[in-house]
């Protein structure tokens, strides 16, 4: 079977999975919501949202590759997003205890210092790719992001308790992929070729 893409030619910003990945920011105000410290119903209410908004991180990628409409637009938002998204939900369980501030400050500088030197590739005409490492980062921080937002007990698990083990793996891969992007980002650059 062929496949035909949505759009006919060039750079469409408003198309599906762009709308998608705009969609996932647009919920980031639901989880304001947190700082009202809610009790378990609600929690479990944010974090359900939270995984649906995650996922469609998935399908906006699916989209634009089975219809053939990857936009240099797309390629910018989407991890922009996906940032977003972790980042205000660990920065609002700040006030409310469910997450360690430290641990939110080694994310951020990590996601700053990385698209830094991601940008600065990008000036002098290099791509620093995405690599597994990040994946397992990403993943890891969804499940204990997700696990510090439900907090309560559910089901018989104490979903803190995951949350933080889950935490502490993420922030290994964070600090260890963002060695990673650091390395790969000498190499590539004059500095690392003299």
């Amino acid at each position: 079977m062929n496949r035909h893409p949505l759009i006919s030619s060039g750079e469409k910003i408003f198309n599906l999975p762009n709308i998608i990945t705009m969609g996932r920011i647009g919920f980031i105000p639901v989880l304001f919501f947190l700082l009202m410290d809610p009790g378990l119903t609600w929690s479990l209410v944010i974090a359900f949202c939270f995984v649906a908004a995650a996922l469609t991180d998935l399908l906006d990628g699916y989209l634009a590759r089975k219809y053939e409409i990857v936009t240099k637009m797309g390629q910018f938002l989407d991890p922009i997003a996906d940032k977003l998204i972790v980042n205000t939900a660990m920065i609002l369980m700040i006030p409310i205890g469910r997450i360690p501030a430290w641990a939110v400050a080694i994310t951020i500088i990590r996601d700053i210092a990385v698209d830094g030197m991601r940008s600065i590739a990008s000036g002098e005409g290099l791509v620093i790719d995405a690599s597994s490492l990040g994946k397992k980062k990403t993943l890891c921080q969804t499940v204990a992001v997700t696990a510090l937002i439900i907090h309560y007990p559910f089901l018989g698990i104490d979903a803190h308790a995951v949350g933080m083990v889950i935490l502490y793996i993420a922030l290994f891969f964070t600090v260890y992929s963002g060695l990673d992007y650091f390395i790969k980002f000498y190499h590539s650059t004059s500095w690392g070729r003299e």
